[in-house]
Parts: structure tokens; C-alpha cells; sequence
């Protein structure tokens, strides 16, 4: 029998299977409201049997998001929402979970397919916040830096949004601390040049994550896994490296977080990633191997062999796909075919396996 449809347990919560959904931006919403999109893009993963489906990044507060049509969790009518599509992802038999974000000094930015980059002032752009008032790239602006009053806002505005994610049905909550946004922005030092507090030293750089995994596992309850997702590496000279990851895994255990969702870059337009097929999962071994913590690899895994070797191998305890589930929403089910394993076909669609 193999490994990738084993059942996994955290905490209270079983995942029906090692296979996840990867939280992807829609840049679908309109105030950050969830819609009849959110719905029908999601339950349709969990009807093609991934164990578990996250729902994409989504900000803590209006100036975290990475564009205006960012989906979001900064005021409680957006609660509503959000428990339909975690209603109809857990009725399909999948974990419903949620990433909660911010994007840092990387918002304020067009949608993907109109052109992406920073918001021109009369598309509507808004001053974002960072580490340090560093900009991202040369044509973005630079941010504000986070002062000590914005900072116990912040570490209230992810408490808040946890409060509301558990409020709308969701079993399954992920910290988004990669790809640049604000909570990386602090572990690196490409993007955090600060003198305080906060800032210099390894262990003032890991400082406000940890204060916000506090403040987020005091209303997350016990019963339910907590989730963060890291960027492993820069992939540049200086940045933040994979050995500093599997030191925060270990800080991270010991706050009671359950798993590390091993991701990489996002710091830097002059990172040199090296993509190829599973080019993250050996950040995923070494995090869980070094850490002793319960990781997921995503990254070009498409493949059911490949994704079952990782499992199988112990480089990793869940697989994440992205778009692979945009390519086919029953990637699952097909990988479960492929392999000689039970599937969790729905009923209705006996007839076709």
C-alpha cells in the first residue's frame, strides 16, 4: 500500500489523504468578499479528492492585500462568505483550511492578466508597510515602516482574523510568512534593515512572527493544526537560507505550531531560482528532518509517482499542488487511478471509474 492516500492526522483534524490544494490567488473578490467563484473553484477540488483545500491568501486588513480584488478577513461581514465555502468544501469530504496574509511592501498591485506591478495613483494605490522602507523592485514604491504602534495593530489584525476563520467554519489555518510579504519581509535581511527591537540579529528577525503565532495559537484552538507557510530561501547571497529555516521550524514546534508549508523565494526580483521539477522538496526534507516538525513540499509536483515518492521517502508529510488542481480539478482521484489506490470517487461519479 502506498503512502500518498494514507489518512494524516494533526492535532484533532485527520485529512483523508496526503494530497492538498495549495492556496491560490483569484484576484476574484470586489472589498474582499468571497463569491460564488470562491465556491465553485473550491468544492470542485474537494469533489476530485484532495484531503485538504486552502483557501487562497487572505488579508488580515485592507492595506494587506497584494490588489484590491484580493479575498479578505479584516471585518466580520466577510465571515459569512467565507463559512459557505468552507461549507462546501468540508461537505465534499475534504479539510477546509484558510491562509491568512499580508502583503507587506509587495501590495497595492495590479491583477496578473492587467499587467500586474504597483498601482498607479489613479487606479486607486495605497501606501503599503514593511520591515523597513525598502521597495521590492525599482519601480515599486518604498514602504512605510512598521512602527510599534503598527506593529501591535498588526499582531491584532491576524488575532482577529483567526478569530473569524474558526467563526467561519475552517479547520485547518496557515500563517503566509513566504514570498516577500510582510511576515517574511522581517525574517530576511534583504528587506529588513532595522535598528530596534525588531531588526539586525536572527533572533530580533524572527521576533514579530513568533509574537504573531502567539497571538494567533491563544484563539486558535487546541483541537485544530496551525500551519505556517515559509519561504526556505531567498535563493540570493545574504538572505534568508534554508539552516535558518529548519532553526525557526524548531522555534516554531515549541509554539505549537504543527507543520511548516516549505515554499522559497519572493524576496527578491534578483533571486536565482532553480525550477525543475520538486525543486523545493529537499527544503521540505531538510526543515522536517532538522526540525523534527511535520512539513508539506509544493512546487512543481505533478506527477502521482513523484508526488507518492515524496511521502513515501519522508521528505515531506502532505504534498501541496497548485496548478496542477487549475490544469484538473480531479488530479487527485486521477493520481489515486494511476497509482492502484482506493479513491475517494463521490458517489455520483461511480459510473465513470
Amino acid at each position: 500500500m502506498g503512502q500518498l492516500f494514507q489518512e494524516l492526522t494533526l492535532r484533532g483534524v485527520t485529512v483523508r489523504n496526503r494530497v492538498g490544494v495549495s492556496p491560490m490567488c483569484q484576484y476574484s473578490s470586489i472589498d474582499g468578499f468571497a463569491s460564488d467563484w470562491h465556491v465553485t473553484h473550491l468544492s470542485s477540488r474537494a469533489v476530485g479528492g484532495a484531503g485538504l483545500v486552502m483557501v487562497e491568501a487572505t488579508a488580515v486588513e485592507a492595506r494587506g492585500r497584494i490588489s484590491p480584488h484580493d479575498l479578505g478577513i479584516w471585518k466580520d461581514e466577510h465571515i459569512e462568505p467565507l463559512a459557505r465555502v468552507a461549507r462546501n468544501i468540508e461537505m465534499h469530504g475534504a479539510v477546509a483550511g484558510i491562509q491568512i496574509a499580508h502583503a507587506g511592501r509587495k501590495a497595492s498591485t495590479a491583477r496578473p492578466w492587467e499587467g500586474g506591478g504597483p498601482l498607479p495613483p489613479d487606479a486607486g494605490a495605497w501606501t503599503p508597510i514593511g520591515a523597513s522602507p525598502i521597495p521590492f523592485a525599482t519601480n515599486y514604491p518604498a514602504p512605510s515602516e512598521a512602527s510599534t504602534a503598527d506593529l501591535a495593530e498588526l499582531r491584532a489584525a491576524f488575532r482577529a482574523a483567526a478569530v473569524r476563520a474558526l467563526a467561519a467554519g475552517f479547520r485547518w489555518l496557515e500563517l503566509h510568512g513566504a514570498h516577500g510579504y510582510l511576515l517574511h519581509s522581517f525574517l530576511s535581511p534583504l528587506s529588513n534593515q532595522r535598528t530596534d527591537a525588531y531588526g539586525g540579529s536572527y533572533d530580533r528577525r524572527v521576533r514579530f512572527l513568533i509574537e504573531v503565532v502567539r497571538e494567533v495559537r491563544a484563539v486558535w484552538p487546541e483541537r485544530l493544526p496551525l500551519a505556517v507557510r515559509l519561504s526556505c530561501t531567498d535563493w540570493v547571497e545574504g538572505g534568508w537560507s534554508s539552516d535558518d529555516s529548519v532553526e525557526l521550524g524548531r522555534r516554531l514546534k515549541a509554539e505549537a505550531v504543527d507543520l511548516i508549508d516549505c515554499s522559497s523565494g519572493g524576496s527578491s526580483p534578483l533571486a536565482k531560482v532553480p525550477v525543475a521539477p520538486g525543486y523545493q522538496v529537499e527544503l521540505s526534507h531538510a526543515v522536517r528532518r532538522g526540525a523534527d516538525i511535520p512539513t508539506a513540499a509544493v512546487g512543481l509536483i505533478t506527477e502521482p509517482a513523484q508526488a507518492e515518492a515524496i511521502v513515501a521517502e519522508g521528505r515531506a508529510d502532505l504534498v501541496l499542488l497548485a496548478r496542477a488542481f487549475l490544469r484538473d480539478p480531479y488530479w487527485a482521484l486521477h493520481a489515486a487511478h494511476a497509482l492502484g489506490e482506493r479513491a475517494p470517487v463521490p458517489p455520483q461519479y461511480l459510473r465513470a471509474f
